[in-house]
């Protein structure tokens, strides 16, 4: 299952692909990709994002790997869709984009074990979770300007099911630039987990469905500028476009 949320005609709505690239409405309406309004695939009510869990971008940004989950809370502000804009703000050194995993609930989650926690995942989206670095405080701490600044984590196009995804563990992730290969990983290569992940956040905390947990990005931080068209891909997933104003 492949889905994806859009505005059309004045009504939000799903939508799946079909393969001429167009897209199927619940109402049998066919339409072209151009046609609508992406909107992020699902509305979250927690917003749970993992730093640092490769340990190629830990070292690149000078950080030792971290011996357990570093985590930080999102805001919905910070959703947008596909082909949506994102604002480099004024004055800035260094602004990135993160293709990242994004894992989405699917049934109420609490006490979750590792070895029972794709029974509640829904599926798997897209996530570009930019850092504005000149905002960074520390280790600990991720300054809310850094990653909760408005309409900077494009999420989509699709939700995929866990089911036509397989394994999450064993993909691709790749960023191109205007159209230049820039960052390239593997989830593989997570520090901790998805089944880890899952049962360490609801030890403590409950996930509902729709929920989002930010896997984190490999290495390959390059700074952005306006005009730039940004792609994060991942492999059985999609390819989520972006573009910084």
């Amino acid at each position: 299952m492949k889905q994806a949320r859009v505005a059309w005609n004045g009504t939000v709505t799903e939508a799946e692909p079909l393969d001429s690239g167009r897209l199927l409405l619940p109402d049998g309406t066919i339409v072209d990709e151009h046609e609508v309004m992406w909107l992020p695939p699902v509305e979250p009510r927690t917003i749970v994002a993992l730093g640092l869990n490769y340990a190629d971008h830990a070292g690149e940004l000078s950080f030792a790997a971290p011996k357990e989950p570093l985590f930080f809370f999102k805001g919905k502000n910070t959703l947008i869709g596909h082909r949506g804009r994102t604002v480099r703000p004024a004055g800035v050194d260094m602004m990135h984009y993160e293709c990242e995993l994004a894992v989405v609930i699917g049934r109420p989650a609490r006490r979750v074990k590792a070895e029972q926690a794709y029974d509640y995942i829904w599926g798997y989206t897209i996530a570009n979770d930019y850092a504005v670095r000149d905002y960074l405080e520390n280790y600990y701490r991720p300054n809310f300007r850094v990653k909760n600044r408005d309409r900077t984590t494009p999420l989509g196009p699709w939700i995929v099911s866990h089911e036509e995804v397989g394994d999450p563990m064993a993909l691709a992730l790749r960023t191109y630039v205007n159209g230049a290969l820039v960052q390239e990983g593997y989830t593989g290569d997570m520090i901790f987990s998805i089944p880890y992940l899952l049962e360490y956040i609801t030890s403590f905390m409950t996930l509902a469905p729709g929920d989002l947990i930010l896997t984190g990005t490999p290495k390959g931080a390059v700074n952005v500028q306006p005009g730039d068209e940004v792609v994060a891909e991942i492999e059985r997933i999609g390819r989520l476009i972006n573009y910084i104003e």
